[in-house]
C-alpha cells in the first residue's frame, strides 16, 4: 500500500486471514538465546498476573452475595418475627443485590480507573444503591405487606449496605493500586518494531488516564542505527526470534506491532514467527491516517490498536473449560476406578517394572510438563523421548501394553494431570519433547506447530476422533493432525468439548491406527 493512499477503510479481514492462513514459525531448533538483560526482566514478570476482567467478574459476584446477605441479616436482627417473613426477605434481597449490581455498572463502578480512586466514587455509589433500594422499597409497597415491618428492616440493610460498600471499595482500591504498583494487575505487552513508530506509540499509551498496559520491552530485527537500542525509556531486549522465548517466560499478555500499514510484507513475516504464542496481537493504529470499521480495533484510552489475533479460550472461558475438566475428570474416576485398578494390577504383574510411566511433553505455551500413562512396554526397552515411534507388533510392547494401547486405556492416568491444571480433558494431544517423524522433529516437518500449544494439551481431542491418532510414520499424518487441532483453537466452545468428550469412547471402539 502507498503511503500517499488514503483508502475510506481499511478491511483489516483480510489481514487477519493471511496472518492465520501463514503458518509459519521458527522451529525449535531455530529457537535463539535471549540475552541476560532479558532473562532478568523476563523473571520479574515469571508470576501470571491478575486478569482485569476475572478479578471484576468476581468482584460483582462478592458484593451481589455480600448485599444479599446484609438483606437476611437485617432481617433477622430487625424483625420481630423474622422467620416468617424469610422468604420474602429473601426474594427482596436478590432483587435488591441484583439491582445494585447492575447500577453499579451502568454507572461504570467497575472500571479499573474507578476502583482505584473509591473516594472520587462514592457519588456513584451513594446513588447506585439508593436507586436499587428505591425499587426494591416500591415493589415491596405495591406487592407486599407493607404492614410486616419491612420499613424498619430496610432502613437498616439500606445503611449497613452503605457502610459495607464504602469500607470494601477503599480495600479494594487498595489492593489494586498495590497490584498496579506490582504489575500484577496489567496487561503485560510487548512492543515488536523500534524507532519513531514505537517511541510515538510509548507517548501516546503513557498519556492515557486509564492506561492497564504495562510495556516490558522492545524487540526489533534492526541494528542500532535504524532502532535505537533505548526507546522512550524502555530497552530493546533482542530480536524478534528472541521475543518467542522472552515472551513464554514472562507471561506476555499481548504484542503490539509498532509498524505502519504501507509495511505490510514484514508485518505478515513477523506474524509467521509470533502466532505461535498465546497472546493478543495488535497493530499500532494510532499513527495511519485511515478510517477503520468498529470492530476492527481496539482502545487504550483513545489510543486505536487494531485488533490482528485474540489469545484463544481466555477470561471466563478459561474459568468455564477449568470447571468443565474438574466436574468430568471427577465423574471419571467415579466411573472408572475399576479399570484403573485392573489396568495397575494387570501391568504389574505380567512385567516388571513401575505401573506408571512418565514421559516428557510439551504443554500449555510450549512448557515441557510430565505426562503420565500406565506402561505399555519393557521397562528395559522404554523410550522416554519417543524418538522412535511405537509401530505394528513392536517387540518393545508388552502383551498387556497391546491391549490397552489399542483400547487408550494407558492415556487414563492422565486424568490426574488434568486435576493438576497441566492437561485439559478435550485439547491438541501432547506430543513427546523430541517426538519425530523419520528423522525430523515435528516443528520441523509442520509449520506453525508449535501453535497448537496456545491452548492446554488434552486426553483426547478433535484429531483423535478423526481418526488421527496412533503411528505417526509420515509428514502428512503430522500435518493433519496439526491442522485439526487448529481448527479445535479457532472453533472452541464448551459444546464442542462436549461433543468431543461423548464421541471419544465411540471412535475409540476403531483400532486400527493403535498399536
Amino acid at each position: 500500500m502507498n503511503k500517499a493512499e488514503k483508502p475510506e477503510v481499511f478491511d483489516i479481514s483480510a489481514m487477519r486471514r493471511l496472518a492465520a492462513e501463514a503458518h509459519g514459525t521458527t522451529s525449535s531448533s531455530e529457537a535463539t538465546e535471549i540475552n541476560a538483560l532479558a532473562k532478568q526482566i523476563a523473571g520479574q514478570y515469571k508470576d501470571a498476573n491478575y486478569s482485569p476482567t476475572i478479578v471484576i467478574g468476581q468482584l460483582r459476584l462478592f458484593e451481589f452475595l455480600c448485599i444479599l446477605g446484609l438483606a437476611l441479616a437485617s432481617n433477622f436482627v430487625i424483625a420481630a418475627n423474622a422467620s416468617q417473613h424469610l422468604l420474602g426477605m429473601f426474594v427482596a434481597g436478590v432483587s435488591g443485590a441484583g439491582l445494585a449490581v447492575l447500577s453499579l455498572q451502568i454507572m461504570d463502578c467497575y472500571q479499573v480507573a474507578i476502583l482505584r480512586t473509591p473516594l472520587r466514587s462514592l457519588g456513584r455509589i451513594l446513588s447506585a444503591w439508593t436507586v436499587a433500594l428505591a425499587l426494591v422499597a416500591v415493589s415491596i409497597f405495591l406487592f407486599m405487606d407493607e404492614s410486616a415491618g419491612y420499613r424498619a428492616v430496610l432502613a437498616a440493610w439500606y445503611g449497613s449496605t452503605l457502610l459495607f460498600l464504602i469500607a470494601e471499595r477503599t480495600l479494594i482500591g487498595y489492593a489494586i493500586r498495590r497490584w498496579a504498583r506490582n504489575g500484577i494487575m496489567e496487561r503485560r505487552a510487548v512492543i515488536v518494531g523500534g524507532g519513531k513508530a514505537a517511541k510515538d506509540l510509548i507517548r501516546a499509551l503513557e498519556q492515557q488516564p486509564e492506561n492497564d498496559i504495562r510495556i516490558c520491552g522492545i524487540f526489533d530485527d534492526r541494528n542500532s542505527e535504524r532502532s535505537p537500542d533505548m526507546v522512550a525509556g524502555y530497552p530493546k531486549l533482542g530480536t524478534v526470534a528472541q521475543l518467542v522465548e522472552f515472551a513464554r517466560l514472562a507471561h506476555i499478555d499481548m504484542l503490539i506491532i509498532a509498524l505502519p500499514l504501507s509495511a505490510e510484507a514484514r508485518i505478515m513475516q513477523l506474524m509467521k514467527m509470533l502466532w505461535v504464542l498465546p497472546v493478543d496481537i495488535r497493530l499500532a493504529a494510532h499513527s495511519n491516517n485511515l478510517r477503520f470499521r468498529p470492530r476492527a480495533y481496539s482502545h487504550v484510552g483513545a489510543v486505536p490498536l487494531l485488533d490482528i489475533l485474540d489469545k484463544p479460550i481466555r477470561d471466563w472461558d478459561s474459568v468455564a473449560k477449568r470447571a468443565f475438566d474438574i466436574v468430568f475428570s471427577i465423574i471419571a474416576l467415579l466411573l472408572l476406578w475399576p479399570v484403573f485398578i485392573g489396568a495397575a494390577i494387570a501391568v504389574k504383574a505380567t512385567s516388571k517394572g513401575p505401573i506408571l510411566f512418565v514421559q516428557k511433553r510439551h504443554g500449555f505455551n510450549n512448557e515441557v510438563i510430565n505426562v503420565l500413562k500406565f506402561r505399555s512396554m519393557y521397562t528395559e526397552m522404554s523410550d522416554p523421548t519417543a524418538r522412535n515411534a511405537v509401530t505394528k507388533n513392536d517387540p518393545r510392547v508388552t502383551p498387556v501394553g497391546r491391549f490397552i494401547r489399542k483400547t487408550s486405556i494407558d492415556e487414563l492416568p492422565q486424568i490426574f494431570n488434568v486435576l493438576r491444571g497441566e492437561l485439559s480433558l478435550v485439547g491438541p494431544r501432547p506430543h513427546a519433547v523430541l517426538a519425530q517423524t523419520r528423522d525430523k522433529l515435528y516443528g520441523e516437518v509442520v509449520e506453525g506447530y508449535f501453535a497448537r500449544h496456545r491452548v492446554k494439551p488434552g486426553v483426547t481431542g478433535w484429531a483423535q476422533i478423526n481418526g488421527w491418532r496412533g503411528e505417526i510414520d509420515t509428514d502428512e499424518k503430522i500435518k493433519f493432525r496439526t491442522a485439526f487441532d487448529l481448527y479445535y483453537i479457532e472453533n472452541w466452545s464448551l459444546l464442542f468439548d462436549l461433543k468431543i468428550l461423548f464421541l471419544t469412547p465411540i471412535r475409540l471402539l476403531n483400532t486400527e491406527n493403535a498399536y
